[in-house]
């Protein structure tokens, strides 16, 4: 199966950064920008905290049993605004919203993944955790990267806020359609 660790947002905010993501949308196509993105559904919005990939029931139940420890993280409130595409620099492969208020605690959640998840074989990536929503996978951008960062980075997209109260552990069911993200267990963050 196809795993990963994230945070799921409230239907509030999912619905909100959903027509965020319309907005920038429309606003790239009216700029006529060369861009051609596959955008994430509504439903699928979310922010991943570390990508597992396939494993096989053995490992996936490990990696279970590892979120079921108790985290050092309380809830905390999590503040979405801002646009932008990744990497920083280049042809642009993301397009996402930003975490602003709370980045802080989503970082602590993911230095806390990566000392429960080495033993399990599962390598911390390089460059340091960035937290946000990704909203959208960019197929193809001509020669207009610098053109779609002018227009991310200056809308003005304040999609609000949530209460986060858990870490969830997704499984990622691919299909033509798309891949749809269903919730396979979620541990509680507690008051410390």
């Amino acid at each position: 199966m196809r795993i990963f660790i994230g945070i799921e947002l409230e239907d509030s905010l999912q619905a909100a950064c959903g027509a965020a993501a319309r907005e920038l949308q429309e606003r790239l196509r009216a700029a006529r920008v060369n861009l051609q993105v596959r955008w994430i559904p509504e439903h699928n919005l979310h922010i991943t905290l570390w990508f597992l990939g396939d494993v096989n029931d053995e490992r996936a139940a490990a990696v279970a049993e590892q979120l079921r420890v108790r985290w050092p993280v309380p809830p905390f409130k999590l503040t979405v605004a801002g646009a932008g595409a990744f990497p920083a620099s280049g042809p642009p492969r993301i397009v996402w919203l930003g975490v602003t208020g709370g980045a802080r605690r989503m970082v602590e959640l993911y230095q806390e993944l990566a000392l429960r998840l080495p033993a399990l074989g599962f390598e911390a990536e390089r460059r340091p955790y960035s937290p946000h929503i990704t909203i959208g996978r960019v197929k193809e951008a001509g020669r207009s990267a610098a053109r779609v960062r002018s227009i991310l980075g200056g809308a003005e997209v304040r999609p609000g806020s949530c209460r986060i109260s858990a870490v969830t552990l997704f499984q990622s069911r691919l299909s033509p359609a798309g891949a749809r993200y269903e919730p396979l267990l979620r541990v509680p963050l507690e008051e410390c």
